[in-house]
C-alpha cells in the first residue's frame, strides 16, 4: 500500500524558512516523480513544483522560483521541499504527490498517490 505522509508545517512570520518533508511508504520515491501542491482556503490547488524520476531535475512555478527548493532523500525514502522568504501568499495546506511518470509536472490529475497535507502559515 502506497503511503505519502507531509510533516513540517508550522506557523512562520514573513520573510521566513520552513522545511517539509514528504515520506514515502509502499513505494520507492526515487522510482517516482513528486510533486509539490498548496491549496489555499477558498482557492484551487495549484502546484509548486516537482522533481522528475527520470533525471532527478526539478522545475518550479514562477511565484516560488529562487525561494523554494524541491530536494530528495533517497536514504529515508523522503523528498523535502525548502521554502525561504515566505511571504503571507504561501499560507495554505501543502500536499506532495507521486507518480510513476518520467518527467515530473505540476498538474494534479497526473498524479496517483497523494499525502494528506501539513498546514503552512505565514503570518506576523
Amino acid at each position: 500500500q502506497v503511503q505519502l505522509v507531509e510533516s513540517g508545517g508550522d506557523l512562520v512570520q514573513p520573510g521566513g524558512s520552513l522545511r517539509l518533508s514528504c515520506a514515502a511508504s509502499g513505494i520507492t520515491a526515487d522510482q517516482y516523480s513528486i510533486a509539490w501542491f498548496r491549496q489555499a482556503p477558498g482557492k484551487e490547488r495549484e502546484g509548486v513544483g516537482c522533481i522528475s524520476r527520470s533525471d532527478g531535475s526539478a522545475h518550479y512555478v514562477d511565484s516560488v522560483k529562487g525561494r523554494f527548493t524541491i530536494a530528495r532523500d533517497n536514504a529515508k525514502n523522503q523528498v523535502h521541499l525548502q521554502m525561504s522568504m515566505l511571504i503571507p501568499e504561501d499560507t495554505a495546506v501543502y500536499y506532495c504527490a507521486a507518480d510513476a511518470q518520467f518527467h515530473c509536472s505540476t498538474l494534479p490529475l497526473l498524479y496517483d498517490f497523494w499525502g494528506q497535507g501539513t498546514q503552512v502559515t505565514v503570518s506576523s
